[in-house]
């Protein structure tokens, strides 16, 4: 560094004219200025069925577990039927059927929504 006053000091942390070798260089890509790659691997719709069908399998086993130990027969009456069932059985049954009617109420909304979505882009182009 140079006492001189007229001339300026170096500031060594910024690089810029006064530092030869970064003004004259050319701009050279070197890996090591590139980004780090993204994660290859991504999440696929096959990955989700196999995770659904571990998932599937898990709640398959805990559900036999239930009915194996819900054998007692159970004596049902609806409607003037009269039926005997095993208790696990029964109780599957009743929570299968919940879920088909759930659906059955999903699928309906999903299909009034489209509906009106193609009605409005209809609506929408005119």
């Amino acid at each position: 560094m140079s006492t001189d006053p007229q001339v300026p000091p170096v500031d060594s942390s910024r690089p810029g004219p006064q530092d030869p070798v970064q003004s004259e260089a050319p701009a050279v890509d070197t890996p090591a200025a590139k980004p780090a790659p993204e994660n290859a691997v991504h999440f696929t719709r096959a990955a989700a069925l196999w995770s659904a069908l571990i998932v599937g399998l898990l709640i398959l086993i805990v559900l036999l577990i239930f009915i194996a130990q819900n054998t007692d027969a159970g004596t049902f009456h609806f409607l003037g039927w009269d039926w005997s069932l095993p208790l696990g059985v029964a109780l599957l049954g009743a929570a299968v059927l919940g879920g088909l009617i759930t659906t059955l109420a999903g699928v309906v909304r999903i299909v009034q929504l489209r509906r009106a979505a193609k009605k409005n882009y209809k609506a929408a182009l005119r």
